[in-house]
């Protein structure tokens, strides 16, 4: 298979390229299940790199309208970023020096160019769109998932353009105004309004954390925040009262919104000065609690969580309860925590149904961190969790960052007196 697969590659090249080329490489990539994908990116990797580079190269070109609505052509480009997002969550012995390598292969001036196409689309619903977000969308997960990775310029350049033309510009916030609304028809969510409210933030929240030392960061953690804190508390109070008519792609928008101003709060590590411009008032952090307590308490939400953060209930559940958790440790309300038995059994019933490990650890290290020896006794735990937190102690110390992911060993020592 590989040396078809080579064949096939080499024809990329050839003008004019047939279609048949393109449907014949989509059916190999397809064909890569979870036990076999690391031995076919180990013997495939220098054709699956000129496969690469070829979509980037076709991507940034001139005569992508050419192309663009042609059904063949977007399915080949829809299963390569399948099967590279099924690349970047696999454990095998793939290294993530490799993973980056296929992934990484564009250059600043193409990334320039495709970002000049995307701003001169005047087709909201434009599949160039879809294709660009799928490949960003990855790009985040990656970083996410390697934050210790020696990352390209071309990462550090998409970084900054989103932030400044994307984020901080006016149709961002022209965006956010709409979301802000309690119920939204389908035709809202259009390509344009998902790469800016849900590509763009998840990539931005990726890119805080490899950046954040960085003294050319084009703005500051209480710039972004201000601009952003306002919608931000609206929408997700707003949309706590309707999760039961939530599509797709809300949950998506929602989902990294909630992980973008995480991110913020994050920023400053111990200090978290963040927290005094988005909660001025002891009542709105306690509102923005029971908002996001409404929101991780939707059952089927965590129930569709994965052990690995690859989906959108993943994501919110783990940036939802990543932000309780700083809230917890930075502000007053522990007595909220304490005294309300809904917020608490939301957490608990969470911490244990939850599939993936960074989710049930900050439910855990919430616990821990908000509730008393006295009410600790009375709460019916799961018996593995001492074990649990040995784990993921042990997982964090033998890291060279001291970090369980990208969570700070000094947060399992916190939390481990729940145990």
């Amino acid at each position: 298979m590989e040396k078809k697969f080579e064949e096939l590659v080499y024809k990329l090249n050839i003008s004019p390229l047939s279609v048949d080329i393109l449907q014949q490489i989509s059916l190999i990539l397809k064909e890569q299940d979870s036990e076999c994908l690391c031995s076919f990116v180990h013997k495939s990797f220098d054709s699956l790199l000129v496969v690469e580079r070829w979509i980037w190269k076709v991507l940034s070109s001139d005569y992508y309208d050419e192309w663009i609505n042609e059904e063949y052509y977007q399915e080949f480009f829809y299963t390569t970023a399948s099967f590279n997002k099924d690349l970047i969550f696999n454990n095998g012995d793939v290294k993530v020096d490799t993973k980056g390598s296929l992934l990484f292969c564009v250059s600043i001036d193409q990334m320039n160019e495709v970002f000049a196409k995307l701003d001169r689309s005047n087709d909201d619903n434009n599949p160039f769109i879809n294709i660009i977000s799928l490949w960003l969308d990855n790009y985040s997960y990656f970083l996410y998932d390697n934050p210790q990775y020696n990352i390209p310029p071309v990462i550090d350049y998409i970084g900054r353009h989103i932030t400044v033309k994307y984020f901080m510009g006016k149709q961002y916030k022209l965006y956010l105004t709409e979301l802000r609304q309690p119920y939204l028809i389908q035709s809202v969510f259009t390509a344009k309004f998902l790469f800016y409210i849900k590509t763009c933030s998840f990539y931005l929240y990726a890119y805080l954390f490899i950046s954040i030392r960085s003294p050319n960061s084009p703005y500051t953690a209480d710039e972004m925040i201000r601009y952003l804190y306002e919608d931000y508390l609206e929408i997700i109070h707003v949309h706590s009262y309707n999760i039961m008519s939530w599509n797709k792609e809300l949950l998506g928008c929602i989902a990294q919104l909630v992980g973008l101003m995480g991110g913020f709060c994050w920023w400053d590590g111990q200090q978290r000065t963040q927290l005094k411009i988005l909660f001025p008032k002891e009542q709105i952090v306690c509102d923005h609690v029971e908002d996001l307590t409404r929101i991780v308490a939707h059952t089927p939400f965590y129930k569709q969580t994965k052990p690995v953060r690859s989906n959108y209930e993943t994501i919110l559940m783990d940036t939802t309860l990543m932000i309780l958790l700083v809230i917890v440790q930075t502000e007053n309300i522990n007595w909220l925590f304490r005294s309300n038995t809904t917020i608490r059994d939301t957490i608990i019933s969470v911490s244990e149904a939850a599939l993936n490990d960074e989710v049930c650890l900050c439910g855990y290290c919430l616990l821990g961190e908000a509730l008393g020896d006295d009410l600790l006794k009375d709460l019916k735990i799961a018996d593995n969790i001492s074990d649990y937190f040995l784990h993921v102690l042990q997982e964090a110390w033998n890291h060279s960052s001291k970090k369980y992911r990208l969570i700070p060993i000094e947060y399992f020592l916190r939390g481990i007196h729940i145990v």
